[in-house]
């Protein structure tokens, strides 16, 4: 099966989670990183949800999961081992035109999850259409000793200077050409180490006198450089 790559905006949108174990902890995690508005309906949770509940960063249905539970979701994940409530999620879901997984069953998915690096805005996804989630894993261990937290930094800085950039009102043409210059191969080395002096000389001889005193600002504070 091929699968249509795709970033969701989850922020503010409810997201159920069925299940209270470890694996619905780590999906929880990261559904609330990216904003989502989690309810979990499990007879009890792990340690690290029970804590998420506490302070009031999840919702919580104390009990199984009955027919009816998903209503207003946007995307719902199962992380439970009992088949038979996984199949009435699914059923459910699917009726409904829900996004559904069912972790570490595809067939019971109309979405899969990739394995991911993540670096503040930048995320790098691996997917193997579910065929191989050991070779995801270690895609993903050698991309993250490949890709440091420079190189999120580096995202951020490129969206300050895209702002900037098409706040100008070029051509779309001739901000291509732009965005691919200011994209020197050395830039992330640069960021690594903190060379702010490197970086405004490539900037300025990109830009001229087109950068503005605010963007300037912005992009020592991201780098630490006031």
């Amino acid at each position: 099966m091929k699968y249509f790559p795709i970033n969701l905006d989850i922020a503010g949108r409810k997201c159920t989670v069925v299940g209270g174990g470890k694996v619905a902890a780590r999906k929880v995690a990261t559904l609330l990183d990216c904003g989502g508005a989690v309810l979990v309906i499990s007879p009890e949770l792990a340690i690290e949800l029970e804590e998420l509940y506490q302070a009031e960063r999840i919702s919580w249905l104390q009990r199984q999961y009955q027919p009816g539970d998903l209503r207003d979701s946007f995307l719902v994940i199962a992380a439970t081992d009992d088949e038979s409530v996984q199949e009435d999620v699914f059923v459910e879901a699917e009726k409904n035109g829900l996004l559904i997984n069912v972790a570490d069953v595809p067939q019971r998915c109309n979405f899969i999850l990739p394995a991911i690096v993540k670096r503040d805005d930048l995320t790098i996804s691996i997917s193997t259409a579910g065929k191989s989630p050991a070779l995801a894993s270690k895609l993903r261990q050698n991309f993250e000793e490949i890709v440091g937290p420079e190189y999120g930094t580096l995202a951020e800085i490129m969206g300050l200077l895209r702002a900037e950039v098409l706040a100008q009102g070029r051509p779309h043409e001739e901000n291509k050409i732009i965005f691919a210059s200011l994209l020197h191969e050395n830039f992330a080395d640069w960021v690594k180490a903190g060379n702010w002096s490197k970086i405004e000389e490539h900037l300025n001889g990109i830009m001229a006198d087109n950068l503005s005193a605010k963007c300037l600002n912005s992009l020592k504070k991201v780098l630490n450089c006031d």
